[in-house]
């Protein structure tokens, strides 16, 4: 995939989680942080926000200021590390993302700004995209801490891809951890 860097978001509290670092959990034998860095193998750079985490190799790691300030200050510190014209964002909680998924999303963006996948029930997953990265930099407000991003990126023109079943599976709750061991 060449001209595509990637930005995974890997911070957050998980509050529904009692805080456990979600990115690590292990989910089919391989922590979920993993699978998605998978999911980008071909992505230069392929960019971490969030805390280092040991046994992760082939990463930049970048942090929002103040940590924990949300998905779009997430966004916006790892963009500070992106050279290409296009970018992969995905979280990093994200269990059912393969290279297949940033594949279609890459081909599916032509002259839009983005390509997104939606989910079974047609809404978009704003952290499952590539993206034109000077669209990204245009949207993001100056100070984003606390920005939803459905609010930054709305407005762009963006293809939605369908997802293949499971292919949105993430990690917000203990429901989803058991339903995904399961």
């Amino acid at each position: 995939m060449s001209d595509l860097a990637a930005v995974v978001l890997a911070g957050g509290f998980a509050r529904r989680l009692s805080g456990v670092d979600k990115p690590m959990l292990v989910v089919g034998g391989k922590p979920l942080l993993h699978r998605v860095i998978a999911a980008v193998g071909g992505a230069d750079p392929v960019v971490v926000v969030g805390p280092a985490r040991d046994g992760v190799a082939g990463v930049r790691w970048a942090r929002e200021d103040p940590p924990g300030g949300g998905p779009a200050a997430a966004l916006a510190a790892g963009l500070r590390h992106v050279t290409t014209s296009r970018v992969a964002v995905l979280a990093g909680d994200l269990a059912g993302v393969t290279p297949s998924t940033t594949e279609r999303l890459t081909a599916a963006l032509g002259d839009a700004d983005g390509a997104i996948l939606t989910d079974d029930a047609g809404r978009r997953q704003w952290l499952i995209g590539v993206w034109r990265t000077a669209s990204l930099r245009a949207a993001l407000p100056a100070e984003p801490g606390g920005t939803a991003l459905r609010r930054v990126l709305g407005h762009l023109r963006i293809v939605e891809v369908p997802a293949a079943p499971g292919e949105c599976a993430d990690v917000d709750t203990p429901q989803d951890l058991d339903r995904l061991k399961g």
